[in-house]
């Protein structure tokens, strides 16, 4: 029943992502990526255009005026205090419309951004040589573009090097051997067409007898004024390679960075990225290695390894053929988009051209669009993935505690709204209407404290994630205990979460009739404070936080209430304290307590647990930050509509097979003159790949440390899984078959507590030490490391 027993690279053979025509159009083109460097093979009628991108390569300017000017949130909250709460606005207030605008300008220049890193042109003679499509095989990570070459056919076999920054590509005939004849008549390198004119121009080179060409662009730390020698020390680069096997005629051309091709018994050609500092990215004159078809084959066999091993750590076989399909294609968009060792993707990974990939500076945004593509690291036992996030909340600690100390006055780190993947020295975007919200600081690193509990891993937890929660503790702690939010003007004993923002709806508004107790803050930070409580207990820290444990227990002792109202429904959950239950939303915060905040689920008493499938199925939503989201929260209530939910995905497809952003209704921000997919031409959602997480839930359910199998899944269709992870280290497989759960093998990594609800009436416990008949609603048994537990019907 493990994955050695499934094949889930053949699982994933299955689904590779076709299509039957020329592709020209960036959304059109094969996505291919090594979680480093990434590729959109396109193919035009005339031409097969690659454009690359790279998760490290971004333009790093940063604008950070202003600094002086901001304040601090004391002396900025008790002017907003004196806004009459009867405007409609706070922006009637002509100082705060001056204060946003003066602290917006920032983030409203073109940079820091995802720069792109040029394209690969392969022109061909249209007139002899058609192109007919392409095939992309995720199990492989190859992409297969077919011409009809006069009397034959010819295949452009296309791969990006899983273990190095290049790619590679050569022509075979439809029986697998070098062709007679190569097809294309010209090569070309093409920096990026939206490359800022103010950036110093790519410096180009052709070598003629080495059948290469090559550019090389400097991107500055920050623009020097003209006549002063600056500071280059920061300065980055990227050189884009290409060249050709030898056996194909070369001819440079007056064009610049083009070649004329000519005939040959053999076409490879090498597609090689170097970026990093600009004083370590090689010159003009640099060299790369020939490729031929003998290099090509080697590349490809150490890739195809790496694939095999990606493929072998989870899989899926289920007779919902669609849903098995968005599970493998979104898994292998993931591999292809983040690696540890690589800077962690912002909201449209390592593809970008000309202005694709830039909207929001394709930044990290902190609520929710950073953190969900991780959500589907843990369960399908892809965790080393998740690194790439903790290195990126390494990165915004220091600025994080600098804006707790310095603007707030108070302990620990204030994560935020918006940061990019360069050195900050100041919040990017310190605009309170969004700035303040407080829900991003314990959503920020409540992913670390998943890493722990799905692996067990107390190294990984004692330097890795242990510091950036505490610093999150210190300052919801202090945030919660200062004077405005709490004590007799609240009419209660308990401490709030005042002022704040609720994601994407209200901004501030004035008297914060909406700025108080907000949902998501509250299960967040109740998740975040029970997180510390067991970390210390993991890690024994309990003697040295006995301060800090006490503060945190005071205010889960007097912790506010979810926020409720009456809707047609009965009770529902609401986003904040007063609000219509028939808001339209645009992320799902009124069921956040189910997910992420994991407060309620199948779990719950059965009063919450009616509230919360209330709040679920009177959720209306705008579309946009939903997909995943807001869906698996219906899985981890049971109450997913899987046809809906294919259909929904359906809607948001794109011809290379991965979902963009749509909108669902207007009636929130949006009218009914909004283009419905007006996101679809900003890039690569990133974020949608976790659409597998939401999958898993529906086969297998972990949060409260107790397994679940099955719970949102329809029991008439076959379903099987191998090696999920769950809460407490394990890998676990299982099948579902006519009606019942078949059985189940659960393998110990850690030697952890095993709890599974008991999907039988009597359970056979099957394992080395012996067999035993366990029952009642929970089984609970001690575990060794490295043992396998078998559980089948008794």
């Amino acid at each position: 029943m493990g994955a050695e027993e499934m094949n889930t690279r053949e699982q994933a053979s299955k689904h590779a992502i076709c299509y039957n025509r020329p592709a020209p159009d960036f959304f059109e083109g094969a996505l291919l990526g090594n979680g480093g460097l990434g590729a959109v093979v396109t193919s035009r009628p005339d031409a097969v255009v690659i454009h690359f991108g790279h998760n490290n390569v971004w333009d790093i300017r940063i604008a950070e005026k202003h600094q002086d000017k901001i304040g601090t949130f004391e002396d900025l909250f008790a002017r907003l205090k004196e806004i009459p709460a009867g405007y409609s606005s706070l922006s009637e207030e002509a100082w705060y419309r001056e204060y946003v605008a003066m602290t917006s300008e920032n983030y409203d220049f073109p940079y820091p951004r995802p720069m792109p890193c040029g394209s690969l042109l392969l022109g061909f003679d249209r007139r002899t040589t058609e192109v007919l499509g392409h095939k992309l095989s995720i199990d492989s990570g190859l992409c297969e573009i077919f011409f009809n070459a006069g009397d034959s056919f010819v295949t452009l076999l296309v791969f990006v090097d899983q273990n190095t920054d290049r790619l590679w590509a050569t022509l075979r005939n439809s029986d697998g051997e070098t062709p007679r004849a190569n097809i294309f008549n010209r090569i070309k390198l093409i920096p990026d067409p939206n490359t800022p004119p103010e950036l110093p121009k790519f410096a180009a080179s052709v070598d003629v007898p080495a059948n290469q060409l090559a550019f090389r662009q400097a991107l500055p730390y920050s623009l020097k004024e003209e006549g002063v020698a600056g500071d280059t020390s920061k300065d980055k680069a990227f050189r884009l390679s290409a060249r050709v096997s030898r056996g194909i005629a070369f001819q440079g051309s007056a064009n610049g960075l083009e070649a004329k091709l000519g005939e040959g018994a053999e076409f490879t050609v090498s597609v090689e990225l170097k970026e990093g500092l600009d004083a370590n990215v090689p010159g003009e004159t640099s060299i790369i290695e020939s490729p031929d078809k003998e290099s090509f084959s080697a590349a490809f066999v150490l890739s195809e390894k790496k694939w095999e091993d990606y493929w072998s750590r989870s899989g899926v076989a289920l007779e919902d053929e669609f849903l098995e399909r968005v599970w493998y294609r979104n898994l292998y968009f993931f591999q292809c988009s983040v690696k540890p060792d690589a800077t962690c993707p912002g909201i449209f990974a390592n593809w970008s051209y000309g202005r694709i990939g830039s909207e929001w500076h394709g930044d990290y945004h902190m609520n929710y669009n950073t953190q969900q593509p991780f959500w589907l690291a843990f369960s399908s036992n892809h965790v080393e993935k998740h690194l790439a996030y903790a290195n990126m909340v390494d990165h915004v600690l220091p600025v994080s505690r600098k804006w707790a100390q310095e603007y707030y006055g108070l302990r620990g780190a204030y994560y935020p709204h918006s940061a990019y993947p360069v050195e900050m020295n100041m919040m990017p975007y310190p605009v309170p209407h969004w700035g303040w919200e407080v829900c991003e600081t314990p959503w920020t690193v409540q992913s670390l404290w998943w890493h722990y509990l799905y692996t067990m891993d107390k190294s990984f937890l004692a330097d890795r994630a242990y510091t950036p929660i505490k610093e999150a503790v210190l300052f919801m702690a202090d945030y919660m205990k200062r004077p405005d939010a709490s004590g007799e003007s609240w009419g209660d004993d308990r401490y709030h979460i005042f002022p704040t923002v609720v994601p994407e709806l209200y901004e501030l508004t004035p008297g914060f009739k909406k700025n108080s107790d907000c949902i998501v803050d509250l299960t967040l930070t109740k998740f975040l404070f029970r997180a510390f409580e067991q970390a210390c207990e993991v890690l024994g820290h309990n003697e040295a936080e006995t301060e800090l444990l006490a503060e945190v227990r005071d205010i889960l002792s007097h912790f506010p209430d979810y926020p409720t109202a009456e809707s047609q429904r009965g009770t529902v959950f609401v986003s904040v304290p007063g609000e219509d239950p028939e808001v339209v939303y645009n992320v799902p915060n009124g069921i956040s307590t189910v997910f992420p905040g994991e407060d309620h689920g199948l779990h719950s008493s059965p009063e919450q647990y009616r509230i919360a499938v209330n709040s679920y199925l009177n959720h209306r939503n705008e579309g946009g930050n939903e997909l995943v989201f807001l869906n698996l929260a219906g899985a981890r209530l049971g109450k997913l509509d899987l046809e809906r939910f294919k259909r929904q995905i359906d809607y948001c497809l794109l011809p290379n097979g991965t979902c963009t952003d749509k909108l669902l209704e207007s009636g929130g921000r949006y009218s009914d003159t909004t283009p419905f997919d007006y996101m679809g031409p900003m890039g690569i959602w990133f974020e949608n790949f976790a659409l597998p997480a939401v999958v898993n839930e529906c086969l297998m359910q972990s949060y409260n440390g107790i397994i679940r199998f099955f719970p949102n899944w329809p029991m008439d269709k076959r379903a099987e899984f191998s090696t999920l992870r769950a809460v407490g280290g394990f890998l676990v497989s299982a099948t579902a078959d006519e009606g019942i759960v078949q059985g189940i093998e659960i393998y110990s990594e850690a030697g952890s507590p095993l709890r599974v609800y008991n999907p039988w009436d009597k359970a056979r416990c099957i394992r080395s030490r012996g067999e035993k008949t366990l029952t009642g609603d929970v089984l609970v048994m001690e575990t060794e490391i490295g043992e396998k537990i078998r559980l089948i019907p008794s």
